[in-house]
Order: structure tokens, then C-alpha cells, then sequence
């Protein structure tokens, strides 16, 4: 059932998988969870077999088929019972995610909390009547309707920066809808995943409603190929999320795909940049920079950027890189060893063409852990690779621009289209809105996330909508009903 620390040993550790409601063993490879901050193992465990995907999705086809799951009330009591557990394991579920992502204490709220929030909101929208009247027809002496079915059995497929929030909300839209699912952890990051197993029985779901299971490529795609699945939510870069897309096709499955951004912050002329520097450079720092809305495209004036960077360089000091359990840490490390390799080479490729570093870089002086500077560059322009693709780290680029429209079309010219900041005067900003390819527009910093709000990808940032009315639809289908009089 568990294993102990060897750095940290009461760390409630869980390392059996959730299959048509028991406990089982993983059949498949061994799984080594590694405490970014310290670089000690802190569990080992199997993964799942292809045999025992089979299994999981058998069950949850079974549970769909149960009457019991077709009761929206029901649906509803359950899943706000599940909020309730959570809540109540919110300090055990951050302890897991601090020892394996490494994911600061001062993040609780992000990670916790807002996954909570979610499966509340999804738990009441479970009950809403979604049902259209189209009316009479006089031609046909008919009347139709259209009525909403769920899609059936959804692979949710998690990642290792947010896997208690990008896991919760992908499977409390489904099963507000009243899908069944099989829920994927990163193999990366399975405990605190796995540690909801319990939590799942305890809710009371019936069995096979909600399987967990922990594994990688393979194991993945024996999930998103099997013909009992209808509907695969995909969270992961652009290159994982092509080839789920094409294996899902192999059964003719739809996709919901949130595959990253690089975000562009637009400091409009005149903006007060001590204001909003702080805060802006924390954005993309926080969670050691693996976050996919990340503001790493900073677009400022020409004219004013020196001083930008002189702002920036002032408020870099105040981004606290440490021990991820201590309150006042902002940054801590990143997932793994080759991961950190991988940023330092993207920033010191950059260098090599002649970008600078205007602010932070480098590692600080802690012995252990995967720690990195956040780190703010300049002298690139938006053609530059540093500039184009994602980097998943506390990195940044500051971009020049002459004109606002100028600004438009470098914040637009990209592949990726998840989020776009503006920073400036309220009424400049929504007039620019409306040119912005993108899924969410945040003016002066926004507010935090919202459950009825969709996330959205446009370009390459996804295909489909997570969360809000528009993420749950994604799990419905729709029925019409032609009934004639007479």
C-alpha cells in the first residue's frame, strides 16, 4: 500500500492504482519518484499493464452502463462529497505535491483550492437542465427537442506541473456530464494522483466509475487507443498532444487537447511598469516556470525599454528560490535534472546569437535540488527560438516594439494561442481585444482562475475547451428527438 520516505517519512504515500473500485497493484514497470528539491527517491512503484488498462476501461464502461450514474442528483451529492474529502486531505495532498513536483508551499491555494472550487462548481452544473425546444413544425404536424447524452468513457490524461488540478477539473467535467473515466497520472508526478484513489472510494462513486492509473508512453497509448473509449482530455506539449490526437483517431475517439502557450505580456504605452513588474516576473517564475499561461513573451516600447529593464532588474531580488516548504519561497526547483539541462541550454543557445541577460540567470548556491535563477532576456527579436517555443522554466523575453499595432502582430505571430496580457489604460486595452488570437485575455492582471470560465487554445495551444459550461459540453452529446402528432 505505501512506501516510506527516505528523506521525508511521513509522507502519506499511496502506490496502488484504483481499478473498478479496489486497490491493485501496478503490473507493468517500475516508476521511481524523485523529490526534486532533494534528489532522493521518495517512492518506487509499478506501473499499470496494458492488461490492466484493458481492465479499468472495462470497468468503467460498466459502471456507465449502471443506472445509479445516469441520476444527475446523485452525480451531484457524489462529487460534492469528493470536494469534501479533499478539503479535508488538502494538507496531505500538498505535502505529496511538494516532495515530487516540488512545487512550493505558498502555491496551495492554486493547486488545492482551486481544483476544490472546481468540482463544486461542476457538481452543481451536473444538475442543470440543458435540454432545447425547437417547437412545432406545422409542415410535419411534429414536435423536437434536442436533449443531451454523455459521450461515455473519457480518458483524462494529466501532467506533472498541476497534476491535482489539471486531474480533478478534467474528470469533474466528465463526470458532471455523466461519463465514466479513466484517470492517467504522469509518471512524473503519480503520488498525490494516486493518494485520491482512497478519497475516490471513500465518496462513495460506484465502483469502476472513476479508475486511476500511474504509467507512460505506453501505457498511454493503450489508453487512448482502445475502442472502449470515447472522448480523450489531454493536457501536455504540442508534440505529445499530435501524437495522442492521432492515436485517439485509431478509434475514431474525439480530443479535448490543452497543449501550452507562449504567452505575450503587452505593456501598453504608458503603463506604469513599477506597477506591474513585480508581479509580472513572478507569473512566469512561480512553479519554477511550468505553468502554460506563462507571460515569457514581455512586449514593452522601444523607446522605454532600458527602463523596463532597469524596473526589472530592481524587483528581481524579491523572487525568493529555496526550500519549497518554506512560506516565503516563490520558485523552487524544476522537475528533474535533464529538464534543468534542457533551460540552460535553450538560454545559453540564445546568448550564443547574441541575446543578453538583463536580469537573474544562472543556478543559486543550494547543494541539492534542480534549481535554476529566473532569468529575463533581451537583445532577441520575435523570430528567435527562445522567443518561439515553449521553454517550461523561469525564463522570459523582453521584445521590443514601435507602435501598438506593431505589438498586435508580434503578440499574434506564433503558433501557440492560449493567453494574452495587456497592461495599460481599461478602455485601450478591450479596444484591442477583439484582434488578439487567443483564449483568454487578462487586462491589468485579471483575477485568478474561475470555474465557469473556459480555457481555450487556439493555434496549437488546443483543440476543444476545458472548464465552465463550454469544458462540460465537451462531454455531451447531442440527441434530437422528432415526435409526430396525431
Amino acid at each position: 500500500m505505501s512506501m516510506t520516505s527516505d528523506d521525508r517519512s511521513e509522507l502519506p504515500v499511496r502506490t496502488d492504482m484504483l481499478i473498478g473500485g479496489c486497490e491493485v497493484r501496478g503490473e507493468g514497470e517500475w516508476i521511481s519518484v524523485v523529490n526534486p528539491a532533494t534528489e532522493a527517491t521518495i517512492a518506487k512503484l509499478k506501473a499499470a499493464s496494458v492488461a490492466q488498462v484493458d481492465e479499468a476501461v472495462r470497468s468503467a464502461q460498466a459502471a456507465f452502463a449502471e443506472a445509479s450514474w445516469s441520476d444527475a442528483v446523485f452525480r451531484r451529492k457524489i462529487l460534492l462529497k469528493f470536494a469534501d474529502l479533499l478539503e479535508e486531505n488538502r494538507d496531505a495532498l500538498m505535502e505529496l505535491l511538494i516532495a515530487e513536483v516540488g512545487t512550493p508551499v505558498s502555491l496551495k491555494a492554486n493547486h488545492i483550492d482551486t481544483p476544490i472550487m472546481f468540482l463544486r462548481w461542476f457538481a452543481e452544473a451536473a444538475v442543470r437542465d440543458r435540454t432545447r425546444q425547437l417547437g412545432f413544425n406545422p409542415t410535419f404536424s411534429a414536435v423536437s427537442s434536442v436533449v443531451y447524452r454523455p459521450v461515455g468513457v473519457v480518458a483524462a490524461i494529466t501532467a506533472f506541473n498541476y497534476p491535482i488540478l489539471i486531474g480533478v477539473t478534467k474528470i469533474a467535467a466528465a463526470l458532471a456530464a455523466g461519463c465514466t473515466a479513466v484517470l492517467l497520472t504522469s509518471p512524473q508526478a503519480p503520488l498525490a494522483v494516486l493518494f485520491m484513489g482512497e478519497l475516490v472510494r471513500r465518496a462513495g462513486f460506484p465502483a469502476g466509475t472513476i479508475n486511476i492509473l500511474a504509467g507512460g508512453a505506453d501505457v498511454g497509448r493503450a489508453l487512448t487507443e482502445h475502442e472502449g473509449i470515447s472522448k480523450v482530455s489531454f493536457t501536455g506539449s504540442v508534440a505529445v498532444g499530435r501524437t495522442v490526437m492521432r492515436q485517439a483517431a485509431t478509434g475514431l475517439a474525439s480530443v479535448v487537447l490543452e497543449l501550452g502557450g507562449k504567452s505575450a505580456a503587452v505593456m501598453l504605452p504608458g503603463v506604469d511598469f513599477e506597477k506591474y513588474a513585480l508581479s509580472l516576473h513572478m507569473r512566469y517564475a512561480r512553479n519554477a516556470g511550468q505553468g502554460c499561461g506563462s507571460p515569457t513573451r514581455i512586449l514593452v516600447e522601444a523607446s522605454r525599454y532600458e527602463e523596463f529593464a532597469e524596473i526589472s532588474r530592481k524587483v528581481y531580488p524579491q523572487i525568493k528560490i529555496g526550500d519549497p516548504r518554506d512560506t516565503t519561497t516563490t520558485l523552487g526547483p524544476v522537475i528533474s535534472a535533464p529538464q534543468r539541462e534542457r533551460i540552460e541550454k535553450t538560454v545559453a543557445a540564445a546568448v550564443a546569437g547574441g541575446a543578453t541577460i538583463i536580469a537573474g540567470g544562472g543556478r543559486p548556491n543550494i547543494d541539492k535540488g534542480w534549481y535554476l535563477n529566473p532569468v529575463l532576456v533581451g537583445g532577441v527579436d520575435n523570430k528567435a527560438k527562445i522567443a518561439r517555443e515553449e521553454i517550461f522554466g523561469p525564463v522570459s523575453v523582453v521584445l521590443p516594439y514601435h507602435s501598438v499595432e506593431e505589438a498586435i502582430e508580434i503578440t499574434n505571430d506564433s503558433d501557440l494561442g492560449l493567453k494574452t496580457y495587456l497592461f495599460g489604460e481599461r478602455d485601450q486595452c478591450m479596444r484591442l481585444v477583439p484582434a488578439l488570437r487567443v483564449g483568454t485575455v487578462q487586462v491589468n492582471g485579471g483575477s485568478p482562475l474561475r470555474p465557469d470560465a473556459p480555457m481555450t487554445g487556439y493555434k496549437h495551444s488546443g483543440v476543444g475547451s476545458e472548464w465552465g459550461e463550454d469544458g462540460l459540453r465537451e462531454f455531451l452529446q447531442p440527441q434530437h428527438i422528432d415526435c409526430a402528432l396525431g
